[in-house]
């Protein structure tokens, strides 16, 4: 039988929700791309500290984009 403390599953739960926040931003970032074009190296760091939550509007948002400006507009507004 396995012990886990609390440390242990507070660690697991955060690395959870690492990967979830990891493969959010794969995704909208590889959306981006084919909506957008290349992303900046800047455009892509600003995009990988959103959280979950944001990472989910951006992609909902995303689909109206046509340009950079519409990335960086949305950033703009909903982030600090």
């Amino acid at each position: 039988m396995e012990t886990v403390t609390s440390w242990q599953r507070q660690g697991r739960i955060e690395g959870q929700e690492i990967g979830k926040q990891e493969e959010a931003c794969r995704m909208v970032v590889g959306l981006l791309h084919r909506r957008v074009g290349t992303l900046t190296p800047q455009l892509q760091e600003r995009i990988q500290r959103l959280s979950v939550s944001q990472l989910e509007d951006l992609g909902e948002a995303l689909l109206d984009f046509n340009a950079i400006t519409d990335l960086e507009n949305w950033l703009a507004t909903h982030t600090s």
